[in-house]
């Protein structure tokens, strides 16, 4: 199934059972923001572990009814974010979301072997977006964590995502490589790169997935575009993800979408044990809330 919007994620969260997200850090009023306005939709339970002082301080200040929510008390940022990550590799929780604490030392917890969340997979970003005027979300990786990966890791990238995908109902999801154009040059790397994971899922490698590249913006997500320049592409106007060249390209890309167009982001960290939230602080908290709703629809569709 494809989403149309995050009014609909939300409305397929609650025709499940519940599950568990820990905040790690939590002493953040936008993170507490976030759970006033998350447990309006009543999509997940939460788990908050940090500073309890400061986080009862700031519910208050914020109208953040606490009543019911499990708060861990670890004043230390650093040490809230390694025992967020031990409670949700256990079982505690699950799903992991960052707090107050810098983004590199969230990341560093989440990949410490100790911690539990580590997997052998490569860990990857997933942006989802919601665009006035477009009939559906789109999604898009890897603009926020792998700078410049090569054929391999976009293998990896690729196969995390679709793996995504795949687990909140996408049975067979259309994927655009993107690059400036649809002929492959060998001066262009990431021309022959998207060609090559084209052909990894036409042999079986990536399994569940149309995979179209090299292939232009343009085309990916309008018909009309590939009619005008002759091509015929089973993705053609139909993308449901789009994989980008390198970070550069996807941080541009998502800027654009977000101040150009008016979009929505909700973005999450795959590749871990479990689903794991990394949003940038200034991210409003119905961004937060997007990135937690389609987070919880991965875990409890599946349960």
């Amino acid at each position: 199934m494809s989403f149309e919007n995050y009014h609909q994620v939300f409305t397929a969260v609650k025709k499940h059972d519940k599950c568990r997200l820990c905040v790690a850090a939590a002493a953040e009023e936008t993170v507490l923001q976030t759970v006033r306005e998350t447990r309006k939709e009543d999509i997940v339970d939460f788990v908050l572990v940090g500073n309890e002082e400061r986080i009862w301080r700031l519910a208050m200040t914020n109208s953040v009814n606490l009543k019911g929510i499990e708060i861990v008390n670890v004043a230390d940022p650093l040490q809230a974010v390694d025992k967020a990550v031990r409670l949700v590799a256990e079982g505690g929780a699950d799903i992991l979301m960052k707090g107050m604490v810098n983004s590199a030392d969230f990341l560093r917890a989440v990949l410490n072997p100790e911690g539990g969340m580590r997997t052998d997979r490569i860990l990857s970003h997933l942006a989802v977006y919601e665009i006035p005027g477009y009939y559906r979300l789109i999604y898009m990786t890897d603009g926020g964590l792998n700078v410049s990966p090569d054929l391999t890791q976009k293998k990896a990238i690729l196969e995390n995502a679709v793996s995504f995908l795949h687990s909140i109902g996408m049975e067979k999801p259309y994927v655009a490589v993107l690059t400036a154009n649809e002929k492959v040059n060998p001066k262009v790397q990431s021309t022959v790169d998207a060609l090559e994971l084209k052909l990894a899922a036409e042999r079986g490698e990536i399994q569940g997935v149309v995979v179209d590249g090299p292939i232009a913006l343009d085309v990916a997500i309008n018909y009309e575009a590939a009619v005008h320049k002759g091509l015929v592409s089973p993705v053609a106007g139909r993308a449901d993800l789009l994989v980008v060249p390198n970070i550069e390209a996807g941080n541009l890309l998502g800027k654009a979408i977000i101040y150009f167009a008016s979009g929505k982001m909700a973005g999450l960290v795959l590749g871990a044990k479990r689903p794991v939230i990394l949003t940038s602080r200034n991210e409003p908290p119905y961004g937060k809330m997007a990135s937690i709703a389609l987070a919880a629809y991965s875990v409890v569709r599946n349960k």
